[in-house]
Order: C-alpha cells, then structure tokens, then sequence
C-alpha cells in the first residue's frame, strides 16, 4: 500500500503508547482512523492529539471480547464505508513463572494478546477484501523470536501471534491483502508498568523491576516503533523489526539458534541480578 492518503485504518491498544502514536502519525499522513480501546479517557485524550485534521471514530473494546471486537468491525465499516488497514496492537504483559503463574491469569493475558490478534483478524478480513487493497498488521514482540525466562506467558502469545500472522500471509499470497508481523523491541510505553508482577523477578520488586526496563532496556519511543510501523505498511513488509535490539536478537536466533536461546536465559537472570546489586 504505497499511499496511505485518504485511507482508513482501525487501531486497536489506541489509548497509549505505540497504539496512540499510530493514530497520530497516521492522521498526518491524511488516513482516516478508527480507534479502539478499553481505556475510555485515554481513548479520548488519542482523539484530541489527532485533532480534526482527518475522519475519526472512538470505540471501547476489550480485544479478549469476541462480540465487541466483530461489533467494532460493523461499526467503524459502516461509520468510514469501509476500512482499508487494521492493526491488531493492542498488549497487556504478565511478570510470572510458567511453574507457578495462576491460569486464570495466563488465560487474561493470552485473551488479549493471542485472542484479541484472531479475533480482529478474522473480523475485519472480509471488510477489507472488499477494498482495492488491505493490509494486516498484527503486534508481535522480539519475545515472539526469542523467549525469556519469568515472561513465558507474554513469549507464548507473541510466538503464537508469529505463526498465526505467517501462516495468514501465506494464504493471502496472490489477493489484494497484505500481512505485517511486527517484532518490536525494548519501546518506551506503559506497558512495563501495568505488568501483572505475580512473583519479584528473582531479587527484584515491582518498583525495581519497572524501573528496569523503563530505565536500562527500553530504548526506542513509541514515536519512532509507529513511524517504522507505517514504513512497513507502504511498503508492503512482510516482517518488521522495530529497535536495533530487534535486529540484533533476530539476526542471533538465525545465526546461533539454540545457542541464543540459552544467552537469553543467562543474559536476563545476570542483568536482573546485577541491577539488584545497585
């Protein structure tokens, strides 16, 4: 999709963040938006950064939700007359390890991150085969290429999140839609401070753990994770890696496979500890 101009796209996890910086950066470039979130007051204070400057709708979603997101479909469809972009961003995170993590909390975290992909997926997929063109831009993570230890429910989801949006490019080869897998980084957003931490991270509390990656591992704005986002989209990547810690890792895991995913579990436990020490 090389113009984006007079468009319309539908972005979920829009409140904040990567989500909030897509609707902003998108408007400048003259797409129409429908933005999606269950955070209500964020959602609005979005609206207000993009301004009038393009068409915009406002929708709060729970993306774990199979109705509301189909219902999210119909009706930004039918406010826009019809969408021409969806991107499935919308993330939560969950601090756990797989041995101890209570279900019912694997089970949020998968509704939203895995779910809430699908469901937006296979909801906006026959309104956008009804375009000239369509894109599909679903939210991994670097953890959907490498895992790590006390983060197995978030890698999970975003390997899973990986083949599912492979697998959907494959079969779209040859119609009028097109595909993103998206392998964000370390990005400077809220999301390590809403991380559900149900045990401390080795010796680390919540606060230290946040100030963590908030301080030392996110590197990239969500700014430039939605600049290189839209990039992508216009030119029609198939992957897309956001950071340089992005590039890095992916480039290790094809190089050094099995070697890199035990570097992962050794690197997080010594700079968790080390950070400890401080």
């Amino acid at each position: 999709m090389k113009n984006i101009l007079n468009k319309t796209a539908a972005v979920t996890g829009a409140a904040s963040g990567i989500g909030r910086m897509l609707g902003v950066n998108l408007a400048r470039e003259g797409c129409n938006l429908a933005i999606a979130d269950i955070d209500e007051s964020g959602l609005k204070e979005t609206a207000a950064l993009i301004g009038d400057r393009v068409k915009v709708s406002t929708h709060v979603v729970d993306v774990s939700d199979r109705s509301q997101v189909f219902r999210f479909a119909e009706e930004a469809a039918a406010y826009h007359g019809g969408i021409d972009i969806v991107i499935n961003n919308a993330g939560v995170a969950l601090g756990d390890f797989l041995e101890t993590v209570p279900l019912e909390d694997f089970e949020w975290l998968m509704g939203i991150n895995f779910w809430g992909v699908v469901y937006g997926t296979m909801a906006f997929l026959p309104i956008l085969k009804k375009q000239p063109e369509g894109h599909i831009v679903n939210i991994s993570s670097i953890n959907g290429i490498l895992p790590n230890p006390n983060n197995g429910p978030y890698c999970a989801a975003k390997f899973a999140v990986k083949g599912y949006t492979e697998a959907l490019a494959q079969e779209m080869h040859g119609t009028n839609i097109s595909v993103s897998c998206v392998h964000p980084g370390g990005i400077k957003t809220n999301i390590a401070r809403n991380t559900r931490f149900n045990r401390a991270m080795y010796s680390l509390t919540r606060d230290r753990a946040v100030s963590l990656y908030e301080d030392e591992l996110f590197r990239t704005t969500a700014d430039e994770a939605a600049r290189a986002i839209i990039s992508g989209i216009k030119n029609n990547r198939r992957r897309i890696l956001i950071g340089n810690d992005a590039r890095v890792i992916d480039l290790m895991t094809r190089l050094f496979p099995v070697t890199a995913v035990n570097v992962s579990g050794w690197f997080s436990r010594f700079i968790v500890r080390s950070y400890a020490r401080k």
